[in-house]
């Protein structure tokens, strides 16, 4: 059962990942962390997060691959996070499984906001 108190975060960047990280902690979350795809992907099987927020540009597999590999196992709501703003790199996105999009770089209130719109519609 999906946890609503916790969210994972995967990002390459360490301070991009610190970051959302503390945004996320100071939001009440319970923030767990991976540098890759495949470290996220276990994070995610061990905690169940209610959200999880994914970088595209990530070393080892993309952000597309790792979230097509998370919704095999999990309905956990994906925030995919990039610089790139294009918009067939946000469908992509959508088409792998994120259910919402956010372009680096960001201010903390939004991406607060749009983690609380996602615990909304769960």
């Amino acid at each position: 059962m999906t946890d609503p108190n916790i969210t994972v975060v995967i990002e390459d960047d360490l301070d991009i990942r610190t970051l959302i990280a503390a945004v996320l902690e100071s939001a009440g979350f319970v923030v767990h962390t991976a540098p890759n795809g495949f470290d996220g992907i276990d994070l995610v099987q061990r905690y169940d997060p209610a959200v999880t927020t994914l970088d595209v540009s990530m070393p080892g597999i993309d952000g597309f691959e790792t979230a097509r590999r998370i919704r095999e196992f999990s309905s956990t709501k994906i925030l995919m996070v990039s610089a790139r703003v294009d918009e067939l790199e946000q469908l992509s996105g959508r088409d792998a499984g994120a259910d919402d999009y956010l372009t680096k770089p960001f201010r903390p209130r939004e991406l607060r906001e749009l983690v609380q719109k996602l615990m909304a519609s769960s």
